[in-house]
């Protein structure tokens, strides 16, 4: 009889144990879960729209930066007021977004300060931006940054075209070029203040929206055919040295191509209609708007002269030498067209 007895009571404890294991399992699996909802709701929660004199503002991104997707409002969110209806942000912002704007063009005025200021705010001309030459601390804003500005014209960079959709404008006073009694232009310096002001103004506005280097560009670079501005005397290589701004090439990679041409006849290569059209491409891939036909014209000199305004300002004539060449396709390996 004790034996039974031991023999149910050892039962008893083997199978209160077993019985005992699935529901310590049960009871541990609930308590992942709100740990887990609570890392997806900490993820995924917007943050707040600020609000400021009856004006509302979104200071802060949600989107993917390597995209280019930017939620962040700079100025106040403008929305529709239908009649009858309530227009609410209860799902506001959606992630997939950016800003209009691509690109940053500068231009210089070719009038003096005054001049500059009144052609810019009272005839069909503007920009966003007048950088003046008084020494002064300021920069003048004439148009609101999400509104066009008609300072680009009749343009085109890569796969875009009418550029004053797309980009922010900023005029620098300077009184451009005269031509002298050979015809030759020669343009006029910019004042390293004023050249101090504009990379303040343009290192901002690419930051705030993450333009890239290949889309800040010269008024010459998208309307080669028609404009020189900013010229050959704009310090495009200080700026990319000293602020980060801009496209420039790498000496070593230039040097390496140089030395390359060095071996063969370029001048008389050069000259043959394959080789013509190899390099009329590569300014096309590069940006510029030109049509690669394999002879040298009138308008596509204008498109080698805007690009040796901004890359080789030593030599603007319009013709391509070695290092011209040399210079485009070190450009070409930094910064290769979009696929």
């Amino acid at each position: 009889m004790r034996k039974t007895l031991c023999f149910i009571g050892l039962s008893a404890i083997i199978v209160s144990c077993t019985t005992q294991k699935p529901a310590t399992k049960t009871t541990y699996k609930p308590q992942q879960k709100p740990a887990t909802t609570q890392s997806v709701t900490k993820t995924t929660e917007k943050p707040h729209i600020v609000k400021d004199h009856g004006m509302e503002f979104y200071k802060e991104n949600i989107g993917d930066i390597t995209k280019n997707d930017n939620t962040i409002s700079y100025g106040s969110i403008v929305s529709a007021k239908p009649a009858g209806y309530k227009v609410v942000k209860t799902h506001f912002p959606a992630v997939a977004q950016n800003f209009r704007q691509k690109y940053l063009i500068l231009h210089y005025t070719a009038l003096d300060d005054d001049k500059s200021a009144m052609v810019l705010t009272q005839q069909s001309v503007s920009s966003h931006y007048l950088v003046n030459n008084l020494g002064n601390n300021e920069i003048y804003q004439l148009v609101d940054e999400n509104k066009r500005a008609y300072h680009a014209g009749v343009s085109a960079w890569r796969n875009d075209k009418m550029l004053n959709d797309t980009s922010i404008g900023i005029e620098i006073v300077n009184s451009g070029f005269k031509t002298d009694a050979s015809g030759n232009k020669i343009f006029v310096p910019f004042d390293e203040k004023q050249i101090e002001k504009v990379a303040a103004l343009a290192k901002d506005i690419i930051t705030r929206y993450n333009i890239p280097p290949t889309n800040v560009l010269a008024h010459s670079d998208i309307a080669p055919t028609r404009k020189q501005d900013p010229g050959p005397l704009f310090p495009w290589k200080k700026l990319y040295n000293e602020y980060q701004i801009g496209m420039w090439y790498d000496e070593a990679t230039k040097q390496n191509f140089l030395s390359q041409l060095a071996t063969t006849n370029f001048a008389t290569e050069s000259a043959v209609n394959t080789y013509i059209f190899k390099i009329q491409t590569a300014l096309n891939q590069l940006g510029y708007e030109i049509m690669p036909t394999g002879t040298w014209d009138a308008n596509n000199k204008k498109v080698v002269e805007a690009f040796q305004y901004h890359f080789r300002p030593e030599k603007y004539d319009g013709i391509v030498d070695a290092e011209t060449w040399a210079i485009l396709q070190a450009l070409l390996q930094k910064y290769p067209p979009a696929k």
